[in-house]
């Protein structure tokens, strides 16, 4: 078996940081979602690698409605509690200025259906020079950003 370190050289090398896509976080909190085991590996490895996580509040947001939603009330708590009490993890609150650039890619993105969401993802991405995203969503890489994936 080979090392974290390895898996992540056959993928492109190590990324300074890693932007988390609510999908991620939906597939790591959920145990039958189709990439459970894949974000359940990939958050390992980042962890092993102590790498520094980010997100927006408007991910954390969809996060929190969809737990809220299939789980209740009580999951839906301590996923933000979980989130809060990371030392890994920066949550972004969107800014005026996020918002300029989040309608910049949705215009330049008109052609796919990129939600608001990702849109400002986007920006925070660019603004933090972000490159990579720990997502399962493929407008990432429509967008130019890297999806990390284990080897």
């Amino acid at each position: 078996m080979r090392s974290a370190r390895q898996r992540i050289e056959h993928v492109g090398g190590e990324p300074a940081s890693l932007f988390v896509d609510s999908g991620a976080w939906i597939a790591l909190a959920s145990a039958r979602d189709q990439h459970h085991a894949e974000a359940d590996s990939l958050f390992r490895i980042a962890a092993t690698l102590r790498l520094p996580l980010l997100t927006t509040n408007l991910v954390v947001a969809e996060v929190h409605r969809f737990l809220l939603h299939r789980a209740g009330t009580a999951v839906a708590a301590r996923a933000l509690d979980r989130l809060e009490s990371s030392p890994r993890l920066a949550v972004e609150f969107v800014r005026p200025e996020h918002h300029r650039a989040a309608r910049k890619w949705l215009a330049r993105l008109r052609d796919h259906p990129v939600s608001y969401t990702d849109a400002v993802s986007f920006a925070v991405m660019t603004a933090r020079r972000c490159r990579t995203a720990l997502s399962f969503d493929r407008h990432f890489q429509t967008a130019g950003f890297d999806l990390w994936r284990a080897g």
